[in-house]
């Protein structure tokens, strides 16, 4: 076990769970006797919102391809590649795919505020034409027995991939006729497309209506009168002084204590210990257990039974304690656990700390003496506080831009940012140990409901952000975004060209681009509050 078993440490604050997104589709009640078909259709490209939060929103393939529709409620996408394709000949005739969806409801709520829809609409021709494409198609590549490829009947293939030829004309239609809709509407949406209505036969012009979010209209006029304290910062003699502690804490040697005593607090135990859960459902779990690790006593950072069973005792001492974890306690497999544990002392150390001088100076780096290492650390305790001050400025003045500026938020954007703050939680359970089976015990609707408030200040922010940045004409150039790719290939130790062409791929690039925009502009608006 890791020393930090007998430590004090607290897990992260936010630790949650990622849900998988939810593909299926919210959509309005359908009028009685009108058939539903509801349809996800994504659009060719990524639609890169303006309103993406400080967050990398979660991508899925839906949002970086055109790719076929999905039909009705809970069926796969279906998509023929007929090069080379070949039918196996599976009679549909028959098939109902028809669900009933009443007081159904799909997918996320949207804003009503927010929501705008247009028709989709195509002539009777233009539906006959796509028929007729598509049925060409199955004729040269379907193989039924009793049949010469490529010499089905019409008749018989119709009949037989009814459904899939339907599919695939929506797949031809739809994306086009979607975009030439918003185009004259004159909007650009922010979440996945909603259909319902449909009405396509041969013989009939298409009819539909798509449902979805899009940003609206705001004003952010006043946004210059908007101001919050910006304090002066210093660095304390006592705050240095705390600093050159811990360096020489960090170089402190650990060596033994020849003198036959106790253990007092300042000392450190080498222990060996063998614990085991107190809990039915860990009966079976192998002992916690391990061999010379050290503990302080009276140690901040050390747990109060550790302390109390170990002071007084000395080498070659066996012990027996029980210790209650906390809930929040950073190792996940031990937290809210009681472990009951065999302890043996096998040595008493004493922490020694080095003397401050020129030679301490020099063994740190590239420092002349001890003089240049104390200015060098007040340096990087002011620059410190400057960069902790400067983030606590830009909050409070990005809550009094959200104050000041009223609008509806997009549910479609929040629901991706609380995903976005969930799926960073998530990640740091799992590097603490956290495994699946702890995880689906989460609380997964109360962790939702505890991001929502923040989420959807973030992706206000941004909005508000976004909108300033347009009217201040802030830019990013390519020089800015090639630096940040860099950065993050040192961060991954992916190759530069590698990690760009991933990024291009599925839309990383914009988004670097976006960041980078509400960067200068919430630094542009920092500079100019005046000082306190």
């Amino acid at each position: 076990m890791k020393r930090t078993s007998f430590s004090r440490s607290r897990a992260l604050a936010e630790t949650s769970l990622l849900p998988e997104a939810n593909e299926d589709s919210f959509s309005a009640p359908v009028p009685a006797g009108v058939r539903d078909e509801r349809i996800w259709f994504p659009l060719e490209g990524k639609i890169l919102s303006s309103a993406e939060t400080i967050e990398n929103t979660p991508n899925s393939e839906s949002e970086t391809s055109l790719s076929p529709a999905t039909v009705a409620e809970g069926e796969a996408h279906i998509h023929h590649d007929h090069d080379g394709h070949e039918h196996d000949g599976h009679d549909h005739a028959g098939h109902d795919h028809d669900h009933s969806h009443e007081g159904h409801q799909h997918g996320p709520i949207l804003n009503p505020e927010c929501v705008r829809e247009v028709k989709i609409e195509a002539p009777v021709e233009e539906v006959d034409k796509a028929f007729a494409r598509v049925v060409r198609e199955y004729k040269k590549y379907a193989k039924i027995p009793g049949f010469r490829a490529g010499k089905v009947p019409e008749s018989v293939v119709r009949r037989r991939f009814a459904e899939q030829i339907r599919k695939d004309v929506i797949e031809q239609l739809l994306p086009e006729r979607f975009r030439a809709a918003i185009t004259a509407a004159g909007v650009v949406p922010i979440s996945e497309p909603q259909l319902s209505g449909l009405t396509l036969e041969e013989g009939k012009a298409l009819e539909g209506a798509a449902v979805f979010e899009v940003i609206p209209s705001f004003s952010i006029d006043g946004y210059q009168d908007v101001v919050v304290p910006k304090p002066t910062v210093e660095a304390t003699e006592e705050e240095f002084q705390q600093e050159l502690t811990q360096l020489r804490e960090s170089r402190a040697t650990v060596e033994p204590v020849e003198e036959d005593r106790p253990l007092v607090d300042g000392d450190w135990a080498q222990i060996s210990y063998s614990g085991q859960v107190q809990d039915a459902e860990d009966a079976e779990a192998p002992p916690v257990a391990g061999q010379d690790s050290l503990v302080e006593i009276g140690g901040k950072e050390t747990l109060p039974a550790f302390t109390e069973a170990l002071r007084g005792a000395k080498a070659g001492q066996q012990l027996k304690v029980e210790v209650v974890y906390p809930v929040d306690y950073t190792e996940a497999k031990l937290a809210g656990k009681t472990v009951a544990y065999d302890l043996e002392v096998k040595a008493i150390k004493k922490r020694t700390l080095p003397e401050l001088n020129d030679e301490f100076a020099k063994e740190l780096g590239d420092y002349e003496n001890l003089a240049a290492l104390e200015a060098r650390i007040r340096e990087h305790l002011l620059a410190g506080k400057q960069r902790r001050s400067e983030q606590e400025v830009r909050e409070a003045l990005f809550a009094a831009l959200n104050e000041k500026v009223q609008f509806p938020i997009p549910e479609s954007l929040v629901q991706q940012q609380i995903d976005a703050r969930l799926d960073r939680g998530l990640r740091a359970l799992a590097a603490q140990g956290m495994n699946a089976d702890m995880m689906r015990k989460l609380d997964f609707t109360r962790l939702r409901t505890a991001q929502r408030d923040s989420a959807l200040s973030e992706v206000k922010t941004s909005l508000v952000l976004d909108r300033i940045a347009d009217a201040e004409n802030v830019s990013v150039t390519d020089e800015e975004v090639d630096h940040e790719i860099y950065l993050a290939a040192l961060q991954s130790r992916e190759p530069v060209e590698t990690l760009r062409a991933r990024l291009t791929q599925d839309g990383g690039l914009a988004r670097i681009r976006e960041q980078l925009r509400r960067e200068k502009t919430a630094s542009l608006l920092y500079q100019r509050l005046p000082a306190a």
